[in-house]
């Protein structure tokens, strides 16, 4: 019999998986693999889980088991193309798409291999998609010789489950319960009315495609909209690898240096309810609300006039979703050296605090300190509570110095 290896890497599923149809992040990571491995013997094979450089243990499985070929599923950071050229370098690599709705390089303008653009991305990117997603495989053979090794349990539970088994639950209730109401919705942090699929769709626990297919089914253009700035952002990083680093439209910034700054931002306490509700919950939770994360995006970057690599760097240090071309695309945006066609707009977090947590429910969830607090009185900048801090800058100096440092 024929035999081939897959080489797991984000797409950690059965359900809607070309690679197959082909031939905190620890936790929930090794959670994950548990559930995959418990699928896979239930169909029939297993994991074979190693540890090393990872071309030389795909190497030795490969030959181990006599594989004609190695299937795995396309990635674009600079790190997961590397890895599949030297893989390709050694091996017969059918590299698939199991990770996007529509892989990178799929559609591009006439004049470019990738789009700068939202809109004329997405205008292209709607049609681009069709049929249903694949079955899971009712068996799977092992190849003769083939090693299987399980994957370690977690040493503690994650505090968001991880694994396909969840990730098809989590899908599930939204799709019944909350997809509805997302478009009037996501942007009330109180409310959280937002999927939290994001982990499971980083890790490829849950098919981004299969949610794109049932959520156009069910007409949730707000949530497909945002599956589609996913991709957007993907084949972005995929056609400009350098902006991992570098400007995508370099403003001449002159950033400020200034760690205690920086560390009050990542504490959580710079005196501003919203910026700080956001950066505990990041801390406590490993993810944090969308319109949250552009507000303390902004306040690092614009406010206190902090590099935005900085920001990044803390952000996939602890987020559970934390994706390379997600988390770059988007700081370069609130940053306006990416694709925001506004580049010096700014978030007021007490503005934002009024229409998007009218009441506090969001703050107090995540601020002790001002539990007690007057609703109306959170949206006052001053000093709120004895053991928190008056705001560490003011908001409205700080746009004119943020204006004189752009030049404007």
């Amino acid at each position: 019999m024929k035999s081939a290896v897959v080489l797991f890497t984000r797409d950690l599923r059965l359900h809607d998986n070309s690679t197959l149809r082909a031939a905190n992040r620890r936790a929930f990571l090794a959670e994950s693999l548990v559930d995959l491995d418990e699928s896979l013997r239930k169909a029939g094979a297993a994991l074979d889980v190693r540890r090393g450089e990872v071309v030389a243990e795909t190497v030795k499985a490969a030959r181990r088991v006599k594989a004609e070929a190695v299937f795995m599923s396309a990635d674009v950071s600079p790190y997961a193309r590397a890895r599949e050229e030297k893989l390709a370098a050694e091996l017969d690599l059918r590299v698939v798409d199991a990770s996007f709705v529509v892989p990178a390089g799929e559609v591009s303008p006439a004049s470019s291999s990738h789009y700068q653009v939202f809109t004329p991305y997405y205008r292209a990117w709607l049609p681009a998609w069709r049929g249903d997603p694949h079955g899971t495989p009712r068996a799977i053979r092992l190849p003769e010789g083939a090693t299987t090794k399980p994957p370690p349990s977690p040493r503690r539970p994650a505090l968001v489950p991880g694994g396909e088994s969840a990730g098809a639950e989590v899908a599930r209730r939204w799709l019944a319960d909350g997809l509805a109401g997302y478009g009037k919705g996501h942007d009330a942090l109180g409310e959280d009315a937002t999927s939290r699929l994001s982990p499971y769709i980083h890790f490829g626990c849950v098919s981004s495609r299969a949610l794109a297919v049932r959520a156009r089914e069910k007409r949730g253009v707000a949530f497909v909209r945002q599956l589609c700035w996913r991709d957007f952002y993907a084949q972005l990083l995929w056609g400009q690898p350098q902006t991992v680093t570098d400007d995508l439209r370099p403003r001449g910034d002159r950033w400020v240096d200034d760690e205690g700054k920086l560390d009050a931002w990542k504490d959580g306490r710079t005196g501003y309810p919203l910026v700080d509700a956001g950066m505990r919950q990041l801390r406590d939770e490993g993810w944090m609300h969308n319109r949250a994360r552009l507000v303390v995006a902004s306040f690092l970057v614009k406010d206190l006039g902090i590099d935005w690599r900085e920001g990044a760097r803390h952000f996939f240090d602890l987020l559970l979703d934390g994706d390379v071309a997600q988390n770059i695309g988007n700081w370069q945006w609130v940053a306006g050296t990416g694709v925001d066609t506004r580049p010096n707009r700014m978030f007021n977090p007490t503005a934002q605090l009024k229409r998007l947590d009218p009441v506090g429910t969001y703050v107090k969830r995540y601020v002790s300190e001002l539990v007690d607090v007057a609703a109306s009185e959170l949206a006052e900048p001053g000093l709120l509570a004895p053991d928190y801090p008056a705001p560490m800058i003011d908001h409205a100096e700080a746009v004119r110095e943020f204006r004189k440092r752009r030049g404007n």
